[in-house]
């Protein structure tokens, strides 16, 4: 069976090391999902290449652009999700949370999620816990119980190796795990997933009116086309 995994990456700079820690976790997940006996396919999201995009629809009253809409679509139909992004302000980058800001509320319900973060000094490691899991656990999404943060100083050290590795395998365990349970005693289904892009049928302002004042309005049969 093959899975697939959307990878956000918020870096701004080319190279970038919040882009570098994303592959590396990727490649640990690909391999932790191979071990298990199945496939994932990687998907990479760059939010750097969404920024213009993302000022435009969170103005345009969250109306997306297609490119907004094609990665909305891509993160809600996702089996899990590595969300990897640089420390600004002692948070996540302002870019990062535009994105969240933009998906539907309804589109990382029962959702794998691996945090990583980044930073220019280690000073910032507990942006995991106070920042990136509160704001997926609001989504209503599985945050993994590792996350992983690397300082500069981090990369290429066998500390930051064993924790990709750990979070990997915990994060690899949900991507695969199918559900179970003896007949008659299935749990309840979990909220659906909704990317949001799907707008329902708009009713016309004149029945709104008519609706708000208790007048019935008898238009003519090709007024609401």
């Amino acid at each position: 069976m093959s899975h697939t995994v959307v990878v956000l990456t918020a870096g701004l700079s080319q190279p970038s090391s919040t882009r570098l820690l994303a592959d590396q976790l990727a490649d640990a997940v690909s391999a932790a999902v191979g071990a298990r006996g199945e496939a994932v396919d990687i998907e990479v999201i760059e939010l750097r290449d969404l920024a213009a995009d993302l000022a435009t629809t969170m103005v345009a009253g969250g109306l997306p652009t297609p490119a907004v809409a094609a990665a909305r679509e891509k993160v809600s139909a996702a089996d899990g999700i590595i969300a990897v992004t640089p420390v600004f302000a002692a948070s996540y980058s302002g870019l990062f949370k535009m994105f969240v800001d933009v998906l539907d509320t309804e589109a990382l319900n029962g959702m794998p999620v691996l945090v990583a973060a980044t930073a220019g000094t280690a000073r910032h490691a507990l942006v995991l816990e106070h920042a990136m899991r509160p704001l997926f656990t609001y989504l209503r999404a599985v945050v993994i119980p590792t996350g992983v943060f690397a300082a500069t100083e981090d990369f290429g050290s066998t500390g930051l190796g064993e924790r990709i590795q750990r979070a990997a395998a915990e994060f690899a365990a949900l991507v695969v795990a199918v559900p179970t349970a003896v007949g008659g005693f299935l749990p309840a289904p979990t909220r659906a997933r909704q990317s949001g892009n799907h707008v329902g049928e708009v009713t016309p302002f004149s029945r709104l009116l008519a609706g708000h004042t208790g007048h019935v309005e008898h238009p003519h049969p090709a007024a609401d086309r």
